[in-house]
């Protein structure tokens, strides 16, 4: 049994190696910025955007959750069980500061650029970005007022 627990250390000391610790994630984020916007776009808040509600598709037609393609005009977003239909500025922002907040616990390892990147692509994209992002400061100001005072 020690034996098989030194191999399966060894195993994942090889897979480590293949990690590119400072992969470029631009093009994912200018593609979910793309994603979201359109989404919005046509009404839809979706109540749960996190990177577990978004798969890629790779070019063969597989979808995996965390593929690592680089063409990252395939990512598809599931489970709209929370969303509604709504073009209030205020839903819309809160939907960005839910991603934003997930992105942050869920991947650390990721830059704030990223999240710059993804609204850029999303400014672009969204006819609403300028009301949306105004309203996203005023989110992101209350998410931190309740943070530090509960």
């Amino acid at each position: 049994q020690q034996q098989q627990q030194q191999q399966s250390w060894v195993t994942d000391q090889e897979s480590e190696k293949n990690i590119k610790p400072k992969q470029d994630f631009s093009k994912l984020a200018h593609a979910m910025g793309d994603l979201i916007g359109r989404v919005h776009n046509v009404g839809v808040i979706h109540g749960d955007l996190t990177t577990s509600n978004m798969m890629l598709k790779d070019n063969t037609g597989n979808t995996e959750s965390g593929s690592h393609s680089d063409d990252y005009n395939n990512i598809i977003m599931i489970d709209f069980g929370l969303a509604r239909v709504s073009n209030n500025p205020e839903e819309l922002a809160v939907d960005l500061y839910v991603l934003e907040r997930a992105l942050i616990s869920t991947h650390p390892e990721l830059s704030a650029a990223f999240v710059e990147k993804m609204l850029a692509s999303y400014k672009a994209t969204s006819t609403k970005s300028h009301q949306v992002l105004h309203r996203l400061g005023q989110v992101r100001l209350r998410g931190r007022k309740r943070e530090c005072f509960g």
